[in-house]
């Protein structure tokens, strides 16, 4: 199963999107990886929302790139509040994918 998650930063409350099959080990890599990256940079991070996707990680990808060519932090607050509304995240989720 494929994920797309949000993360904020508790230091600078931006967003980072992403995808993976563990968020919760995404979190962690995110907050502990000695590696300089964005993320490193706003350390620490919170995981906000995580969204199940299905199988496809195609389908996980698009999504993330939606979410994240928006360029909104409105639409991602929305997504953050409606998470546990499954019939909005099932209809967002198909119209991404599938382009209607």
């Amino acid at each position: 199963m494929f994920f797309v998650y949000i993360l904020q930063s508790e230091k600078t409350e931006q967003y980072y999107i992403g995808h993976t099959h563990d968020p919760e080990k995404r979190l962690k890599e995110h907050n502990e990886s000695l590696m300089d990256t964005y993320t490193s940079k706003h350390r620490p991070w919170q995981l906000k929302a995580k969204i199940s996707v299905g199988e496809d990680r195609g389908d996980a990808m698009r999504v993330e790139k939606y979410i994240k060519g928006r360029k909104s932090r409105e639409f991602i607050e929305k997504i953050i509040s409606v998470q546990n509304d499954s019939a909005f995240i099932e209809k967002l989720i198909s119209k991404i994918i599938t382009g209607r």
